[in-house]
């Protein structure tokens, strides 16, 4: 099968390799589409280290070409999508029931062991393979993206009845302040830059206000909000990956609110908060990566059209062209970008 192939860092071929094998409680999945997300750039620019080769891709949506002899409720044929997480579920965190914290902790395309998405065919547990229907291919490959939103939601435990503020317009921005809408929240403010992302959110109501920011001239903006909202937000949401705007971030936080940190940063990126107001303030700061075992909310939620994604994949490449898409995730333009490895 065809294969995009890491050797070192920003270093790829497409090639061949065997198609996976299917063991007694694993599936074969024909891979129709898969994501890109921020990790897959990092991992591109060899910001985490992953022993080499490797095949990534994690945001996998597909069919079910083969079962194995003891796989119950699935079967050939069967549209799905794919649990990227695989802990080891042995070690001393895993042990106390928190395998986000697996010392050994892997996935599909972060490693050798287990060839990810970005090719023809993905073979995995069963347990880690979720059934959907009634929505596009394009709509559920934001089922991976959609439940790691659902984590940070359980993360920050909110009240119903709080006032949100969600800092980014990216995917997880606009699934965040529609999973903030539907479970209670009374306000929730979209603050984000002008363009194409914000008008998708726009368009469907993701939020009850919005603030525009200028590329150009932020700090009027920001200092606008910071005036308009002089009380500040009970949550606020971080889903940028920008490092400065997580520095300024908890300057919108109301006292006694909760800062959640949402976003692939650089290991070099620091920010500095003052001390003081954390503690004068009791502001929570929270940070949220991947997902517990969320993909079954997820995918209901898409099928019950309570969370809208229509219009996020704003690109398509054929795994030849994964080069041009990587390219493309610098794109401001750019929302969802998948590759389609047939």
């Amino acid at each position: 099968m065809n294969a995009v192939r890491y050797n070192a860092p920003s270093q790829f071929e497409i090639t061949e390799i065997p198609i996976p094998p299917v063991g007694p409680n694993s599936v074969l999945v024909k891979v129709r589409l898969c994501g890109l997300c921020a990790s897959d750039k990092h991992l591109h620019e060899g910001s985490f280290f992953l022993p080499y080769p490797y095949t990534p891709g994690h945001e996998v949506v597909g069919v079910v070409e083969a079962v194995g002899e003891e796989v119950i409720d699935i079967a050939v044929g069967d549209r799905c999508v794919v649990d990227p997480i695989i802990p080891c579920e042995r070690c001393f965190f895993c042990r106390r029931n928190t395998p986000l914290y697996c010392e050994r902790f892997s996935g599909l395309g972060f490693g050798p062991a287990i060839n990810g998405g970005f090719a023809q065919y993905v073979s995995v547990d069963s347990k880690n393979v979720y059934k959907f229907s009634g929505i596009s291919d394009e709509e559920a490959v934001l089922i991976e993206p959609l439940s790691n939103a659902i984590h940070g939601l359980d993360r920050i435990n909110a009240p119903v009845g709080i006032e949100a503020l969600v800092l980014g317009s990216g995917p997880s921005g606009l699934m965040f302040a529609q999973l903030l809408k539907v479970s209670g929240a009374s306000k929730v403010v979209l603050a984000a830059n002008k363009g194409r992302k914000l008008d998708l959110a726009k368009e469907h109501g993701m939020a009850d206000e919005y603030v525009e920011v200028d590329r150009e001239n932020p700090v009027a903006d920001w200092e606008a909000m910071k005036e308009r909202y002089n009380y500040g937000f009970d949550v606020v949401i971080e889903a940028t990956g920008s490092a400065q705007v997580a520095n300024d971030a908890i300057h919108y936080v109301r006292r006694g609110g909760t800062l959640l940190l949402f976003s692939v940063y650089s290991h070099t990126a620091v920010v500095s908060w003052p001390p003081a107001k954390i503690f004068g303030d009791e502001i929570k700061i929270m940070g949220s990566m991947c997902q517990n075992r969320c993909f079954s909310r997820s995918v209901a939620y898409l099928e019950s059209g309570k969370i809208a994604v229509k219009g996020m994949v704003t690109d398509k490449f054929d795994l030849k062209n994964y080069g041009a898409a990587m390219d493309k995730m610098n794109s401001r333009d750019a929302m969802k970008i998948v590759l389609k490895p047939l």
